[in-house]
Formats: C-alpha cells, sequence, structure tokens
C-alpha cells in the first residue's frame, strides 16, 4: 500500500475525493484565518464601545442582519448559484476595505469600533454560512458524513493561524493593516470556490448537480428563506437548535468581556488575550477534525455530535455557577467553542444535506444569520437584566444550564429526523418526506 493510499484510508477518503476535500478546506483555511485574524479585533472593539453596551450592540447586529437577509435573498433569486459565494465576498472584501481606511483616519472613534463590531458579526454568519450552503449543494449526505469534518480541518488551521498573524502583525501594521489582508484573502477565496465548482462539472452527479442547473439562479423572492423555515417543521426544529446554541455562546460571551476588561485594560494587550484564546480551541480543533470526528459520527451516528456538547456544557455552567472565577470561564469557553467546531459545526451542517437546493441557502441563511443574532440580542438583553436583578452570576449560570439541557434535547430530536428524512431520499421529487413537511 502506497503513502497515497495509507492517508487516504487514515481519514476515509474514497478515490477521486482527495481534490476536492483538499479544495474545500484551502477555502475555509483563508476564509478563517482572515476572519479569526480580526475576531480579537472585533472583541477589542466590542470592550471599546463599553461592556456595559454589549447588549445594545447585539441588538444592532440582529438589525443589521435583518436589513442584510433581503440582499442576499436576491442576489441568491437573480444570481447563478455558482456565483453566490463570488458576489458575497466581493462585496464583503469592498467593506472591508472601507473599514480600513476609516481606521487609517480616524483610530479611537468610538462610533466606527461599534459600527465595525457589528458589520463583523453579520459578516462571519454570511460568509461561513454561504461557504457551508456551497459544499451541502456540491456533496450529498453520504460524502459529507465522510468529508465535511475533514474539510472543517481547513477553518481550524485558518482559525489557527489568524489568530497568530493577528497577534504578530497588530503592532507593525495595526487593525486597518489587518482589514487590508482581511480582503485579499476573501478575493483569494473566489478563486479557490471557483475550482471546487470546476471539479463538480467533471463529475457525474445528480441533475440539480449538473453544470447547467447550477449555472441557473434559484429564482423565487427575497424572503424566501423565512418561508422555507416557517413552513418546515425539520427547519423549525433546526432553528430552535441554532437559537439554544446561540444562547449558551452569549451568556459566556457576556461574562468573558467583563473578566477581559477588568484583567487587561490595553487595547493590544485585549487583541493578545482573545487571539491566544482563539490559538488554543484552533489546535484542539483540527486535532479532532482530523482524527476523532469523521470517526465518531461513522460509529455512533450523528446524534453523537449534536448532542455531547450540549450534555458537557451543562455540567460546565454547573460548575462555573459554583466557582465563578476568569480561569474557571476560560476553561468553559475554551470547551465550548472547540466542541462547537470540532463536533457541532460539522453535524449542523449534515442536518442541511437532506433539504431542497432552495433551502440550502436562502432558510440556510436566514437560521445562520437572522436567527443567531435574533438569538443573540434576546439572550444579551436576558443576561444583562438577570445581572441587574440578581446581582449574582450563579443564577446566570444556572439558566445557561438549563438552556444547554433543552440543547441536547433538540439535537437528538433533529438527529433521529434526519435519519428518516435521509432513509427516504431516494424518493421521487413531490413526494413529502415523512412528514417532515420539506419537498424533494
Amino acid at each position: 500500500m502506497d503513502w497515497r493510499a495509507r492517508i487516504a484510508r487514515t481519514f476515509g477518503i474514497a478515490e477521486g475525493e482527495a481534490q476536492p476535500v483538499l479544495t474545500g478546506a484551502t477555502l475555509f483555511f483563508v476564509m478563517f484565518a482572515g476572519y479569526f485574524m480580526l475576531r480579537p479585533v472585533r472583541e477589542t472593539m466590542g470592550v471599546a464601545g463599553g461592556v456595559d453596551n454589549l447588549q445594545w450592540l447585539f441588538t444592532g447586529t440582529f438589525l443589521a442582519t435583518l436589513a442584510a437577509m433581503p440582499l442576499f435573498g436576491w442576489i441568491a433569486s437573480k444570481v447563478p448559484r455558482r456565483r453566490i459565494l463570488p458576489w458575497t465576498f466581493g462585496f464583503f472584501a469592498v467593506n472591508l476595505a472601507l473599514f480600513a481606511i476609516a481606521f487609517q483616519r480616524d483610530p479611537e472613534n468610538a462610533w466606527i469600533a461599534r459600527t465595525f463590531y457589528i458589520w463583523i458579526s453579520v459578516f462571519n454568519l454570511i460568509a461561513i454560512s454561504v461557504i457551508w450552503s456551497v459544499c451541502v449543494d456540491l456533496f450529498p449526505s453520504a460524502q459529507a458524513k465522510r468529508l465535511f469534518a475533514l474539510m472543517a480541518a481547513g477553518a481550524s488551521l485558518g482559525g489557527l493561524v489568524g489568530p497568530l498573524l493577528g497577534i504578530a502583525l497588530v503592532g507593525p501594521i495595526g487593525h486597518a493593516g489587518l482589514l487590508w489582508l482581511a480582503a485579499a484573502l476573501l478575493l483569494v477565496g473566489i478563486g479557490i470556490a471557483r475550482h471546487l465548482q470546476r471539479w463538480r462539472d467533471a463529475q457525474p452527479v445528480r441533475d440539480e448537480l449538473t453544470a447547467q442547473a447550477r449555472a441557473r439562479p434559484l429564482g423565487g423572492h427575497p424572503f424566501a428563506g423565512v418561508t422555507t423555515v416557517l413552513h418546515s417543521p425539520y427547519l423549525l426544529a433546526l432553528s430552535l437548535f441554532v437559537l439554544l446554541l446561540a444562547s449558551v455562546t452569549t451568556f459566556l460571551y457576556f461574562e468573558q468581556a467583563r473578566l477581559v476588561e477588568l484583567k487587561f485594560p490595553d487595547r493590544e494587550d485585549q487583541t493578545r488575550v482573545f487571539g491566544t484564546i482563539d490559538a488554543i480551541v484552533q489546535s484542539l480543533t483540527i486535532l479532532s477534525q482530523l482524527f476523532i470526528t469523521g470517526r465518531l459520527v461513522q460509529r455512533l451516528g450523528l446524534a453523537a455530535l449534536l448532542v455531547m456538547v450540549p450534555v458537557v456544557m451543562m455540567l460546565g455552567f454547573v460548575w462555573l455557577a459554583f466557582a465563578p472565577t476568569f480561569a474557571v470561564l476560560a476553561v468553559v469557553m475554551v470547551v465550548r467553542r472547540f466542541g462547537e467546531y470540532a463536533f457541532v459545526r460539522p453535524g449542523r451542517e449534515m442536518l442541511f444535506t437532506v433539504v431542497p437546493i432552495e433551502a440550502k441557502y436562502k432558510a440556510k441563511n436566514f437560521i445562520d444569520s437572522v436567527v443567531y443574532r435574533g438569538a443573540d440580542a434576546v439572550s444579551g438583553w436576558a443576561k444583562a437584566l438577570i445581572d441587574m436583578l440578581a446581582q449574582q452570576p450563579a443564577i446566570a449560570a444556572l439558566l445557561g444550564a438549563a438552556i444547554a439541557l433543552a440543547w441536547a434535547l433538540t439535537g437528538a430530536g433533529l438527529a433521529r429526523a434526519h435519519s428518516r428524512v435521509a432513509e427516504k431520499d431516494a424518493l421521487p421529487k413531490g413526494i413529502d418526506v415523512a412528514g417532515e413537511g420539506i419537498r424533494r
């Protein structure tokens, strides 16, 4: 057995799949390297805007996401679906260039900092969602279970390299320079996505995946993502899963911002701290995605990816309730983020492989952006209210444990629903699949 066969066997790659896996992983790498290079900048800007104002920033992010949704829906309806990603990434690259110029001219402006915080919080969800939309469009469910974790390892590697770049370059080139570099990486991502589309063009595929089909716009109206979700119990359950995930994240995020502000008052120190946490998370994630996630889902099923992390987070919140220190919070935060990237996110994306083509772009983007940011806004205000009334961090932590339990139960139900839909996947178009409200 030669070295290539050994590598393929080690990672569960079938013949002819090495190229698309590497291309997909590279696409994730450049996107996540750029985003995670900017993520510490976002956290710094959030602190600069005032920790007491974070719930307002979350609300502003939700409103901005609502405004962006019909714009993305219009693009997805009018642009050939193989060009949705290039249009989206090109638009965001221009935005980054404008912010870079603003930072160069007035680096201490609090309103520019707040605007950037809101913008990048919208950008990261839409951009990441679009990449995953392309993947769930181009790869059927059976391939997704074997390959998504490997491709997501490119995201983790980018998430590891990005913070290190931010730590190393924030001094020499400043925040504005990091934005220019991130814009360039987005443009590189456009070229990589086109290469992945050309690979699919050369493969024998189902009717909806032919080059001719992907060269046509999806059609429909800009708000189709909302209506599709509202008419599908399966997608509504998936929305609830994302809502609970975001609520858990927000509760931890507010505590992180409060404690970092107390311990690290200097902006550049804050950026380095956030970058260090990101580097630890991504180091753990990439090892899991390469050697654990794919095997886990093949042996224990999709439910393992969707339930394991919420259960661990429930226990983490209980720990935090009795030991509300920065060290404990840092451990729980690292475990939460590592678990989401290594297990929950690949599992969540696998859930979309059994939905219709239009839902893979429009409904998925609505769930990944509007539902997620809506949950951010509501849970942000809830956390602020609890802190104001209770004056006890333990109360919020115990509530977080209850939310994590509901998250785990929702994940288990979704895994069962996905199995039912996947078993019916070969049914003729137009048949209602397993009562899930999804038209094939």
